[in-house]
């Protein structure tokens, strides 16, 4: 079965930690071992797994990104967030975790996060549990 989150991000560029919320969702399934999958709907977000213990990495990824892949003139997109659609590219639209006694089976200083690259609005997220 497949479940949906819903975000509303505040910022153009922003990573939003959505770990609690997948956590939420494997505890309500009652699944002990199996794997998680989570797909961002959009063309202009993505969806990574890093560093959840410092907030200055969420902050260094979303500026290194945007000095990577700034606005510029040069893109022919009519809806003017070409820069969005090439960061949501890099970065990925789906992540697959594992899950080990009914948790996510994250690193010491992992995070799930949510990356928006054409806030602020509001997002959807689909996910779907699986059992072993």
């Amino acid at each position: 079965m497949i479940q949906y989150l819903t975000l509303k991000s505040r910022e153009r560029t922003e990573l939003i930690d959505i770990t609690a919320m997948v956590q939420g969702l494997i505890a309500a399934s009652m699944v002990g071992t199996g794997s998680c999958d989570v797909f961002v709907m959009h063309t202009t977000a993505g969806v990574t797994v890093n560093e959840g213990a410092d907030p200055a990495v969420k902050r260094d990824i979303a500026n290194c990104l945007d000095r990577l892949v700034p606005d510029e003139h040069y893109f022919t997109h009519a809806e003017g967030n070409s820069a969005a659609h090439v960061k949501s590219t890099l970065v990925g639209s789906c992540q697959r975790l594992l899950i080990d006694r009914g948790k996510l089976l994250l690193g010491t200083w992992q995070a799930l996060y949510f990356c928006e690259f054409d806030g602020p609005r509001e997002r959807k997220v689909a996910v779907r549990i699986s059992a072993d």
